[in-house]
């Protein structure tokens, strides 16, 4: 079976995306989410992210984490001009924030350092004073060609995050990095379970995650906020590390990036994988 099911219809496709997305943006949220729908049955693996459009509109079921089509895609697409829009138009500065507090802690320097969801290279590039080897991961080719050419990886693998740490048969790390992949998924147990498959005895986890007011969250560990990436409590983040073997050792509120003029809140978090 070819992995495409059936061969799409880009045309019909694009129309359906664009009245959904004017819709949404209109404030018809109930004629969008009909539209999205159709977007779904045209594009069941959905490259355009209408399932998780839906759950930010509150008009569908929250996934458990962005399709990998969407992410591959919207990635492929901004590849190019993507560090100067995350650093010069966002202000996203979260590999450095990860390298203060590593420094800050006193931790380091490592032998085998995995990057997931390296992007283009920012994350590695402010470590790569503290570490022997690095690896890195993404799912967007594109995305790895540039951080290829940037010359700070030993490996650089193109893959999802989860499937790579599912699949990985190399030796342990001693730290994995993951600044700005929790907005992709919304169950971690699956990240954090892979993650200690993939660590030596007392390696360490550091993640970026973004997180909204409690009374988003209604109770619930994970939600798609307003610009259609996931939000985690802190709650859901500490208790599901713990049930995976880690300790939390530092966790500090950051802003992520800057959203249409506005700061996005997060947090840094530090894990001890404790055997």
């Amino acid at each position: 079976m070819t992995q495409k099911s059936k061969k799409i219809d880009e045309e019909a496709l694009a129309a359906a995306y664009n009245r959904a997305l004017s819709l949404e943006k209109s404030g018809h949220f109930d004629a969008a989410a009909a539209a999205y729908r159709e977007v779904l049955e045209l594009d069941p693996e959905d490259h355009g992210g209408a399932a998780v459009r839906l759950a930010s509109m509150g008009r569908g079921d929250t996934p458990l984490k962005a399709p990998d089509a969407y992410v591959a895609t919207l990635f492929d697409q901004h590849a190019e001009v993507f560090d100067n829009v995350l650093v010069d138009q966002l202000d996203y500065c979260v590999p450095l924030l990860v390298r203060q507090r590593i420094q800050a802690l006193g931790l380091g320097p490592f032998k085998r350092v995995l990057d997931l969801g390296c992007g283009t290279g920012l994350t590695g590039g402010a470590l790569r004073d503290m570490a022997e080897d690095i690896t890195g991961v993404d799912l967007s080719e594109n995305m790895v060609e540039i951080a290829h050419e940037k010359d700070l990886y030993e490996t650089l693998y193109v893959a999802e995050a989860v499937d790579f740490l599912d699949d990985n048969d190399d030796e342990p790390f001693d730290l994995i990095a993951a600044t700005d992949v929790l907005p992709y998924i919304g169950a971690l147990e699956p990240l954090f379970f892979g993650a200690v498959d993939n660590l030596v005895p007392g390696g360490l986890l550091i993640f970026s995650s973004e997180t909204l007011p409690a009374e988003a969250f209604a109770g619930r560990g994970y939600v798609v906020g307003p610009h259609q990436r996931f939000a985690h409590s802190e709650t859901y983040l500490r208790d599901r590390l713990t049930a995976t073997g880690f300790e939390v050792i530092d966790i500090s509120d950051i802003t992520v990036r800057m959203e249409e003029g506005e700061p996005t809140a997060g947090q840094l978090l530090i894990a001890r994988f404790k055997p």
